[in-house]
This record gives structure tokens, sequence and C-alpha cells, in this order.
């Protein structure tokens, strides 16, 4: 048995220093291919194709080294980059993938293809409920469970594939399904609410379903149209917001929140001239009414005030209140002058439906 070394010495045994040179040999070797572990396989791999294109391209060491290497067994060519081959494949799969889009054929797929129909449906019926006409945030949007795919049967694994997009006014017979929901989204999900199906009128509701849907709610006006929408609208809430703050309390069913209806109008107004419309009956409701005499048919605002004022006497007609006289106009379209001719009293609900036409037929 041999002897133990004295706390603090160097044991010298044979064994011990068998070990001790064994492990230096390990770490030594572990050393010397340190640079090629895994770790560092890409970029190895990266110098490696820079060497096959050009040996001068990369350092001495590397370079002498990849001079090293044994040739594949068997073989007596030259080993060649990679990196062209892989990306050679790689546009062949992205190829393949668009001009072999899923399509959808009978059996299972064919009842998915009725399941888009009725999201298409869906969207015409419910998207409206969707819709984000809340701008300053107000209220906490409400789930509609019938826009989600997962009521319809469809799931994300679907959007590639290709379906017939029905009465749909996409401008595409086929589409695939991300390209269908995402139209559907921007006409009836965005800042316009379009809701048209409960008209009765198959005619008149699909004339608007295909107004909405082509433009996807989003129609490209010119600057100078856009420019004359402004301007009516400037003009409609100027009006109201002077006379609120001249006359706080006064009854005038002012157009608060509804100042559209003005450049909607004078639309209506001038295209139908161009359609050759002569003269017009306006029957409308009490609200908006004095707007649209002095903005639409040109009544001289002093006129209003002066009625506003209690200063003005009413001469003919019945005018018990302001919004109840009629007025009588001449109005500029591109068809030439058309008539608005006088309609007292026609802002009473229960009149509109039988005085309005039949002023119109006695012209």
């Amino acid at each position: 048995m041999s002897p133990r070394p004295a706390w603090g010495g160097a044991d010298t045994t044979p064994s011990v220093q068998g070990d001790r040179e064994m492990q230096q040999g390990i770490m030594e070797l572990m050393w010397r291919s340190s640079h090629v572990s895994g770790g560092n396989a890409h970029y190895v791999e990266a110098l490696y194709e820079q060497y096959l294109d050009d040996p001068a391209a990369v350092p001495d060491e590397w370079r002498s080294y990849f001079d090293q290497l044994p040739a594949p067994e068997g073989s007596a060519s030259q080993d060649v980059p990679l990196s062209p081959i892989r990306e050679q494949f790689y546009q062949l799969g992205q190829t393949r993938r668009t001009a072999m889009a899923p399509t959808v054929s009978g059996g299972e797929e064919g009842k998915k293809q009725v399941k888009v129909l009725q999201l298409i449906n869906a969207y015409r019926f419910r998207g409206h409920q969707k819709a984000n006409i809340d701008p300053l945030g107000l209220r906490s949007p409400t789930p509609v469970p019938d826009l989600d795919l997962s009521f319809h049967q469809l799931s994300k694994s679907d959007m590639d594939t290709e379906f017939q997009t029905g009465s749909f006014f996409l401008g595409l017979d086929r589409a695939p399904l991300k390209e269908i929901v995402e139209a559907l989204e921007q006409t009836y999900c965005r800042s316009i609410g379009c809701e048209i199906m409960h008209i009765v009128d198959t005619e008149e509701k699909r004339w608007l379903q295909q107004r909405f849907e082509s433009v996807r709610s989003a129609p490209k006006f010119s600057n100078e149209v856009r420019k004359h929408v402004f301007e009516r609208l400037t003009a409609a809430e100027g009006l109201e917001n002077y006379l609120a703050s001249k006359y706080p309390g006064t009854k005038r069913f002012g157009l608060e929140g509804g100042e559209t209806f003005i450049p909607m109008m004078d639309e209506l107004i001038q295209r139908g001239g161009g359609y050759g419309i002569k003269e017009m009956v306006i029957g409308m409701a009490h609200r908006g009414r004095l707007n649209l005499l002095v903005n639409i048919l040109g009544k001289n605002p002093g006129e209003l005030i002066e009625e506003f004022d209690g200063k003005k006497v009413i001469e003919h007609g019945s005018g018990d209140v302001k919004y109840h006289q009629g007025f009588s106009s001449n109005v500029m379209s591109p068809g030439g002058f058309q008539s608005l001719p006088p309609g007292d009293r026609l802002s009473g609900g229960r009149g509109l439906g039988a005085c309005s036409p039949g002023s119109s037929r006695r012209q």
C-alpha cells in the first residue's frame, strides 16, 4: 500500500499522472476542433460556400483547413456550393404553390362552398352591427357570432382555398376565402353601416349592393366633388350653429347630426336634372326643413331671420309656423333649370303619402 501524500503536496503517483496527461490530451483535442463544433455550423458552412466559389475569399487559416478536407468517398469531382440548389428548390416550391392553389369540388368541399355563400349573406344582414360608427369609443363593441368563420364551420386553414363568390360583387367569379372576407369587412364593417337587406324590391336591393360592394363602400371622388360636398356640409352646419346660438330655446327642428342630408339632396337634384327631370316636389319631415329652404332651394337667409324676429308678415300660404311655409325655386342643374314648386305644410308625416304624389301628378 503506497503512502498518502502530505497535505499541500502534489500527488506524483504514476496513475494520477496518467489521468492528468489523458485530460490534457482531451482538452487539446477539443481546443483544436472547437471552431467546427455544432454552435458554429452555420458560420463554417457559409465560409465553406465562399471557399468553393472563390478560395481566395476566405482567410488563410480557413483556406488551409478546407484544403486538407478529404474528398468524398467514391467521387472524383469537386464539391459544389449548395446555396444555389436550395434557392432553386425554394423558388420551385413557391411557383407550384401559386399555380396550384386549392379549389373546392364536390363532397365535403362542396359543403364548404355553401358555407362561404352563407357567410357572405351574414355580412349583408349583420355587417352593420360590427361597423366602426363610434369614433369616440363610448361603447364597447358587441360581438356578432354570425360573422365568425367558426359559426359557418370554416377555419383559418380554408383562407387560401378558392371559392365561388356567387352574387357578391367582388369582381371575380372565384377568389381565396381570405380575399372574400377582406372585401366583406371593408364593405360592411368600416365607417359606413350598410343595412339594405330589408328592401323588398329585389332590383333596387341588387342595385344598392352593386354600388356598395363593387367599391368596398369607399368610392373615389375627384377633388372638385370632395370640395363641393365639404362646402355643402359647412353651409348646413353653419346655419344650424347660427340659429342655435342666436335663438336658443326657439323651436326650429334643427338638423344637428344629420347635416349630410344637405349634400345628399343637392346631389339628388343635380343628378336628376342631368337625367332630364324638369320638376320636383319635395315633401319632408319637420327636421331640417329650414336648412333645406336656405341651402338647397335658395331662400334668402335674411327673410328667415326676419321670420324668427317676428318682423316678416306672412302674405300667402298657411304658414302657421316657419317650418310649414312653402317655397318655390328654380335650381340650375346639368340638364338646365329645374323647377321646385311650392309645397305648403308638406312637412306633416300623415300628409306626405297623399299630398306629395298628388301634387306631382297635378303638375
